[in-house]
This record gives structure tokens, C-alpha cells and sequence, in this order.
């Protein structure tokens, strides 16, 4: 895609931001630019792999001195649970009309800028609804990789928290290379060279992030706070751009 300076400079902080909110809460960080960067303009699918090899070089960064603080045995387990969804998603991603899957994305980033709003936990304290958010977040990761809330309201319930973020990095790891591995087998179009471009973008926010986490995790109910309102406006704004459109 071609976009003027103004457009280039908001995807450079779309990207930071996206980079902070990643190393910051662990998780998150698609969920909260997608939506953004659809409003700039562009297809889910011209976005998402720019967004997974992100995800891919940034996980590897921070887990290359981490992978003894994975918990590997739980990883194993919820995969079975993760991964068939996720590749029925993909299919419906690369199947679906891109308004269908635009719709789709600012439904459920309303959805989880709602329970943020009002401090609205997704929680389950039964195992056969563990295994529904299991289900429902890869699915709803191979579709958008937004599918982050849902998967961590299970893992939060059987993952030290010491060990969560790192177990996390490391399944969206292996998502992130399922789907962008079907993009190449069915030759998505992957804009390689801005991808790279974007990387010390994302890198600063990455940074910022890590020196930070620890106080958003211990403030992450006023945070989540005001990125739901924020998130709600705009998810609700691109809602009602695409149906006057």
C-alpha cells in the first residue's frame, strides 16, 4: 500500500503503541492496534502478517533468555484445545469477504473494551468452560489474532504468574507461525519490506513496555479502564464508517 507522511506517521505510533501493550500486559498488543490500523485503511489480511512477523521477532527477543520460566507442561495441554480452532479460522479469514472479518474484529474489540470498561473479568472456574474459551480464542485468534483476553482467562487460572507472560509469548509463537505459514502456502500477498521498516518503530514501544510492566500489572484495572473507552469509541466509529460506506 501507498500512504502519505501524515498516514505514515500514525502507523509508526500504532505500532509503538502496539509493541508497548504487548511487553506491558503480555498480551494484547493486536487486539488493541488492529483496530486502529483498519480505520487507516488497508485488509485484515495486508495487516496481520505485518502484525504476526512482529509478534514472531518480538516473542523471540524477549523468551531467548526466559524459556525456563514456560510453563510447558500446561502449554502442551491447552494447545490440543487451541489449535484446531485456530486453523478453522484462518480458512474463514482467507475465505470471507473482508467486511465480514472487519465487522467481526471491531464486534469482539467492543465486546472486550465493554468488560474493561467496567472491570467485567472473563473468568471460568469450571473446566468445560475452560475449554470453551479455548476453543472460542483460537478460533478467534486464527480469524484476527485478537483472541488474546479469552485465552489468558484460562491461563491465568493454572499458570504461576510468574511464568505467564512468558507461556504466553510462547503460544502466540506458535500461532502466529501456523498462520503466517498458511499465508505463504496460499500466497498471500506479505508486505516484507514495511514490515522491517516498522520493527524499530515497534521496538521502542517494546522497550518502554518491559520497563513498565510490572506497574501496569499492578495497575491494570485503571488502564484497562481508559484503553476500553478508548477502544469502544473507536471500534464504534469503524463499525459505523463501513456500514455508511
Amino acid at each position: 500500500m501507498n500512504f502519505d507522511n501524515t498516514t505514515l506517521v500514525l502507523v509508526g505510533l500504532i505500532f509503538l503503541w502496539t509493541g508497548f501493550v504487548r511487553t506491558g500486559l503480555g498480551f494484547g498488543g493486536a487486539a488493541l492496534g488492529l483496530p486502529l490500523m483498519l480505520l487507516i485503511g488497508g485488509s485484515p489480511v495486508y495487516w496481520l502478517p505485518i502484525i504476526g512477523i512482529h509478534l514472531l521477532f518480538f516473542s523471540s527477543l524477549t523468551l531467548f533468555r526466559s524459556l525456563k520460566q514456560v510453563d510447558w507442561s500446561y502449554l502442551r495441554h491447552s494447545l490440543l484445545w487451541i489449535i484446531p480452532p485456530t486453523l478453522i479460522g484462518v480458512a474463514g479469514l482467507l475465505s470471507l469477504p473482508d467486511d465480514v472479518i472487519i465487522v467481526f474484529i471491531y464486534s469482539i474489540t467492543i465486546f472486550y473494551a465493554i468488560t474493561w470498561i467496567f472491570n467485567t473479568k472473563i473468568t471460568s472456574h469450571s473446566p468445560w468452560v475452560d475449554k470453551l474459551l479455548l476453543i472460542l480464542g483460537g478460533y478467534v485468534a486464527g480469524t484476527s489474532l485478537t483472541g488474546a483476553p479469552l485465552i489468558v482467562a484460562v491461563y491465568m487460572r493454572y499458570v504461576a504468574k510468574e511464568c505467564l507472560r512468558n507461556t504466553l509469548f510462547v503460544l502466540w509463537f506458535i500461532l502466529v507461525s501456523i498462520k503466517m505459514s498458511t499465508f505463504i502456502m496460499v500466497g498471500v500477498s506479505i508486505d516484507w519490506l514495511f514490515s522491517l521498516y516498522l520493527i524499530p518503530v515497534a521496538a521502542i514501544g517494546h522497550v518502554l513496555g518491559i520497563r513498565v510492566h510490572q506497574k501496569i500489572t499492578n495497575n491494570d484495572q485503571v488502564f484497562k479502564q481508559w484503553v476500553g473507552g478508548a477502544l469502544f469509541i473507536i471500534s464504534s466509529f469503524g463499525l459505523l464508517k463501513l456500514f455508511l460506506s
